[in-house]
């Protein structure tokens, strides 16, 4: 991914610290909250220290009904609560009564927000406790219907909106939030939501999803986290002819004008935040994507989820599934349908780890992958046409127009979807690819793997259970940034994203294995993420790139050590 990326730069490298740009900045917990331990006092501060009605009105430090009888009387809080006192135990047992109660995802997402908006420790408790469950409600995929729907179930502004209006003030507009300590920022600007397109504004659902499972599943305290949707227009005319939309309406800004805005912006990160402050940029389009990492990834610490999270947690996938199929990456052949982000992104993350392991040539390894675009396979007849980020992917092949024809040309022994068409993995794909594998590997239909996107349940198949895998980017990206974090790290390299995959690829067991999973439970995440954070602070160390020192003895205790909880704490 590094080298792709280089090429743009003109052979600059994230390692290459251009000495324009200093580490400095930083945040701290100045108020020592989230070292103390649950059985320390802490004190609520806001601008003074909340109490009374604003006390309640604040989720940082609301515990509704949990406030003790102590509390009530040193916070001015009789009288404003019914006289009942009951615990966090008994609230989260409560609430996820009334959500079971909803018929409608989007209706668990809104009262999921709601209660984000006036209890965070509660909703934290909940998302952390009943990951499994409430995973699909918070993220994907019931988060894309919200994006569509959000000018209409919009409540109160979460995260910093930041539109062409505000051209030449956005550090101004940074400095209007009132957290000073952000360690992570995800930024989107609405133009490839999901499967769902360009929804503008409205893409913000995915910024405060998104950073909900960095505090959930990664443990980044929640008051470090800042969601930021940049409005440069939108070119859906369904939005721009509602009523209720909620951005600018007008066409988007391309070009000169758009990357000037976005330059804006990066540089008013790291002035108001400093160098310490990981960035991750969330659906952009391809063009804007790639450009984005490959002009920002020398200075910045800047992370792309859609390129290099969804190419890890693949990549971790392909690893696990090694343990019960034997032998190396090396061995199998590799086909793509969906040649955009995802595709070339996890294709080259693939690439570089055979590179690595066999000690060959990059250019070799990539010769083992082949990626089908809308147009057909890509082959080296298209090179002219294609875009800068598919080229590398041009092999020397007849032309070949559908997957189908694809799969019995290139008898690839993994087939991996990035595209968001449905109903292309027929049974007749699916069929032609078993075919040969039969030959290649004998057994395969023992040990055929299986992971998509989104949850699906068990499958019942000659009297045994299997598991469909979730390839899902929550198990990678809360870790890796935490990672990065804990360790003070200025820059992102591929060799972290490696560090990554590795270490989730080491929590699967074979009892997993046995049940036809390549992915651990979600419901051991917080653990799982640890073991991520601390492969990814060891390889920045290694790297020269981390600045928190002295190093720590132990990564993954001093990551569980450093991981947000979300028990209610005492009120002096």
């Amino acid at each position: 991914m590094e080298s792709v990326l280089k090429a743009q730069r003109g052979g600059e490298s994230v390692l290459d610290l251009s000495p324009t740009w200093t580490v400095e900045g930083g945040v701290e917990d100045v108020y020592g909250e989230d070292r103390a331990t649950e059985d320390q006092l802490v004190t609520p501060w806001t601008v003074s220290v909340a109490s009374g009605y604003s006390l309640l009105r604040d989720p940082q430090y609301n515990k509704g009904l949990a406030f003790t009888e102590k509390e009530r009387d040193a916070h001015y809080l009789r009288g404003l609560l019914p006289p009942a006192i009951i615990s966090q135990e008994l609230q989260e047992k409560k609430l996820m009564h009334n959500l079971r109660q909803y018929d409608l995802p989007l209706h668990k997402y809104m009262a999921m927000m709601e209660l984000e908006e006036r209890n965070q420790r509660l909703f934290y408790k909940l998302l952390i406790d009943n990951v499994e469950e409430l995973l699909p409600v918070v993220y994907t995929p019931t988060v894309g219907e919200a994006c569509q729907k959000y000018g209409s179930i919009f409540r109160r502004p979460q995260g910093l909106y930041i539109s062409l209006k505000e051209k030449g003030k956005i550090l101004e507009v940074l400095r209007n939030w009132p957290q000073r300590t952000v360690q992570v920022i995800v930024v989107t600007d609405g133009e490839r939501i999901l499967g769902l397109g360009d929804l503008g504004c409205q893409g913000m659902g995915i910024p405060v999803g998104k950073l909900a499972l960095y505090t959930a599943l990664g443990g980044v305290r929640p008051s470090g986290c800042l969601p930021i949707t940049i409005d440069v227009g939108t070119n859906n005319e369904k939005l721009l002819n509602d009523e209720f939309y909620i951005g600018l309406k007008q066409k988007r800004a391309t070009g000169k004008e758009y990357y000037d805005f976005l330059h804006e912006f990066m540089t008013a990160v790291k002035q108001n935040y400093g160098e310490k402050v990981l960035i991750q940029f969330e659906d952009f389009a391809n063009h804007n994507a790639f450009e984005l990492l490959a002009r920002y990834g020398t200075t910045h610490l800047v992370f792309n989820d859609d390129i290099q999270g969804t190419a890890s947690v693949v990549l971790a996938g392909l690893v696990a599934s090694l343990k019960l199929l034997g032998g190396t990456l090396a061995d199998h052949r590799f086909l793509f349908f969906g040649a955009g982000e995802a595709g070339t992104g996890i294709a080259e993350l693939i690439a570089i780890e055979m590179s690595k392991q066999s000690k060959t040539p990059l250019e070799e390894t990539r010769k083992k992958i082949w990626l089908v675009d809308s147009k057909g396979l890509i082959v080296n007849s298209r090179k002219e046409s294609l875009q800068h980020f598919k080229k590398p992917w041009a092999h020397e092949h007849e032309p070949v127009h559908n997957l189908l024809d694809a799969v019995k040309a290139i008898k690839p022994t993994a087939l991996i979807g990035t595209s968001g068409v449905g109903k292309t993995f027929t049974k007749d794909v699916v069929e032609a690819i078993a075919s040969f594998n039969r030959k290649l590997i004998p057994g395969l239909r023992a040990v055929l793997f299986f992971a998509s996107g989104s949850p699906f349940d068990p499958v019942e198949f000659n009297g045994k259970s299997f598991v469909p895998g979730q390839a899902n980017n929550a198990y990678i990206f809360p870790g890796l940034g935490f990672g990065l974090v804990i360790s003070g790290a200025i820059r992102v390299h591929d060799d972290m994203l490696l560090a990554a995959s590795e270490a989730l690829a080491g929590q699967v067991t074979d009892e997993n294995c046995d049940k036809g999973m390549i992915y651990p439970p979600l419901s051991n995440i917080r653990k799982i993420s640890a073991h991520i954070a601390a492969n990814v602070a060891a390889k920045a160390y290694e790297l020269g790139l981390a600045t928190r020192l002295p190093r720590p003895a132990d990564l993954v205790k001093y990551a569980e050590s450093c991981m947000y909880t979300p028990s209610y704490r005492s009120y002096r």
